[in-house]
């Protein structure tokens, strides 16, 4: 009987012309090896055979063999769709398999320049160890945390990192200052020493910082809200942190709101006292004080509140030769924000003006714009009328419908039904604009020798031409810190559209990485992008042997909020195919490090880049039993 499964029978004809499909292939990467010989020269020696196979690579994908690839697998032959880290190895391997099909001779004499099959991840291991240190024992993916301000002064919370699987602390330069900086490396150091578990430092440089200028202030108050149950019962008190006014630092992790108060009378004060107080509207308040250390104390309060300087807070269980009453200090005024609907006008200025909302007659009629400057009055000469805006990580977006000499009227396009609150300090993006400014500002210049100082690896943001990249070198050189490693952050669309270029001119220096900043790539590149861009860069990076960072908002609810959502973990989960995942900060950063460490320790064992590994899996499609 037919086997009816059985494949079909390949002519002789069927092979030649296959054959002769993967000769010009192979024909067209040697010329194009030949057209880019020199930019191969010029990398560092440990990365010459990367290069050459990242142009081998491009060669590949400039053609489109997605016909020859199904004529390939019909074969049970390689179709090419894991070529990335070797692929001469892999071409000359097909053609092998072909001509021994078709009964051909056939002598491939691969030169020792193109790296084989097992060479190419071992050369992506060798970078990635050289470049963010050795795997820990357990899982091949690093883990990467962002630093808050806080963590300046808390050690524990370092500590706790590194235990539970930070490999790599990651400081941005464009917040805090040097000093700062410097307890966050002294708390890591210590952390190294007492654990015993190696962990690198990453810097970021901030680079130009196209951010929305100021807002008027508001009222200087601070309100702080209990949560509560459908039924406005209850569930859980505002947190509310007591702090010397002599004192005074960032909002604590977990922190509703912070209140400073004289501190010899917060010395005064203990765990179970109950401080009364009316707020700025006459309601009358209670405190519960619940804890505290030598740096202030907790307390929390089951009514919503707002408190301004100068209000009263008084103990009722204060002794005779204790202070009772207390005044509340200076407060930062209330953050404000610009109004936004669709269909809006908005003025982005030169000059830096305080922010404004539009201004309304009686008869709901506009009399003017809302306006706001930009930190980075350069564009003004760079953008054109037609041009896309973005604001806030892509909240808000718009067009530039005039250009003039001191200002942008812009149309607002995207916004929530209900409008959107535009920020000061927010993220702007221009897609559709050649800005042109250098990625290293004088301030990066200058925040360098403390890099050099202290870093394993230098962060370069809104990287987009190769004279950045030369620039940060020489800098390098001549404050000795060739040594760093050099992590390109792939945040515009003008950097990912020269990634190669921008790739071959960091493998000048020895050891380098790659960032894909997801959230400034969704924003340039447009969201429904994003999935195949964040691809093409993986594929792109492997076939140079660099490796990568997955950054940007994973895990974000878990470490914002302690509750991840099913599609973060989804995500998580995809990071296994980089050789690193970064976190950014949150209250609850440590749990959500114990949970990536999880996440991708169980999917090692099922992926490896883009290749599925098939362990045994415990399913069965026997019946039940009863």
């Amino acid at each position: 009987m037919k086997n009816e499964s059985a494949s079909p029978v390949v002519s002789t004809d069927s092979f030649g012309e296959l054959i002769s499909k993967l000769h010009e292939i192979l024909c067209s990467l040697i010329k194009h090896e030949s057209d880019l010989r020199a930019r191969a020269s010029a990398v560092h020696p440990a990365y010459r055979k990367s290069a050459i196979n990242l142009i081998h690579y491009l060669a590949l994908r400039h053609q489109d063999i997605r016909t020859l690839q199904e004529e390939l697998a019909a074969l049970g032959l390689s179709s090419l769709g894991r070529t990335e880290a070797h692929v001469m190895s892999t071409l000359n391997a097909v053609l092998v398999a072909l001509h021994h099909l078709a009964g051909r001779q056939i002598e491939v004499q691969a030169p020792s320049e193109y790296p084989g099959f097992r060479e190419g991840r071992s050369l992506l291991a060798a970078h990635t160890e050289a470049l963010l240190g050795p795997a820990p024992e357990h899982r091949n993916v690093r883990i990467m945390v962002t630093m808050s301000s806080e963590a300046a002064d808390d050690y524990p919370l370092v500590r706790d990192l590194v235990s539970r699987g930070m490999n790599c602390m990651r400081i941005n330069c464009a917040h805090d200052t040097p000093e700062v900086w410097g307890r966050m490396v002294n708390h890591l150091e210590r952390a190294r020493r007492e654990l015993g578990l190696p962990c690198r430092l990453l810097m970021d440089l901030a680079g130009p910082k196209l951010r929305t200028g100021a807002i008027e202030p508001g009222p200087r108050v601070v309100v702080w809200h209990p949560k509560r149950d459908g039924f406005g019962r209850v569930t859980e008190p505002a947190r509310i942190w007591l702090e010397p006014a002599e004192r005074t630092s960032s909002l604590p992790a977990g922190a509703d709101a912070a209140l400073s108060v004289s501190a010899q009378w917060l010395a005064e004060v203990r765990a179970g006292e109950r401080i009364h107080f009316k707020d700025a509207r006459g309601k009358r308040r209670v405190l519960e004080v619940v804890g505290g250390s030598e740096k202030g104390r907790w307390a929390r309060c089951s009514q919503t509140a707002y408190v301004t300087p100068g209000t009263a807070l008084v103990r009722d269980d204060a002794g005779k030769d204790t202070r009772r009453e207390v005044q509340v200090g200076d407060l930062p005024p209330r953050e404000q924000g610009i109004m936004l609907h669709k269909g809006d006008f908005l003025l982005l200025t030169r000059a830096p003006i305080l922010g404004k909302n539009a201004s309304i007659d009686s008869g709901g009629r506009t009399l003017t714009s809302a306006s706001i400057s930009c930190t980075l009055p350069e564009i003004f000469s760079k953008v054109k009328a037609g041009q896309k805006i973005w604001f806030d990580d892509g909240k808000i977006g718009g067009i530039v419908r005039e250009v003039e000499p001191d200002a942008l009227r812009i149309e607002i396009t995207h916004a929530r039904a209900r409008g959107d609150r535009l920020g000061a300090d927010k993220g702007i993006n221009l897609p559709d604009t050649s800005i042109g400014l250098p990625a290293i500002t004088p301030k990066d210049l200058e925040d360098l020798e403390f890099v050099v100082r202290h870093a394993d690896l230098v962060g370069m943001s809104f990287v987009r031409h190769e004279r950045d990249i030369l620039q940060l070198q020489a800098r390098l050189r001549e404050l000795g810190g060739s040594h760093l490693g050099i992590v390109l952050k792939i945040e515009t669309r003008q950097g990912f559209e020269r990634l190669p270029s921008l790739m071959l001119a960091t493998m000048r220096q020895h050891p380098v990485g790659i960032m894909i900043a997801r959230g400034d790539l969704a924003v340039e590149c447009g969201y429904e992008r994003l999935a195949e861009v964040q691809e093409e860069i993986l594929w792109i990076c492997e076939a140079a042997h660099l490796p990568v960072i997955w950054a940007t908002q994973v895990l974000e609810s878990l470490a914002k909020k302690g509750q991840p959502t099913r599609a973060e973990i989804t995500d998580a989960a995809m990071g296994e195919r980089a050789e690193c995942v970064m976190l950014n900060k949150g209250p609850h950063i440590v749990a959500a490090v114990s949970a990536l460490d999880d996440i991708l320790r169980r999917m090692q064992d099922h992926q490896s880049k883009k290749s599925s590994r098939l362990r045994p899996l415990h399913l069965s499609a026997t019946q039940e039993s009863e």
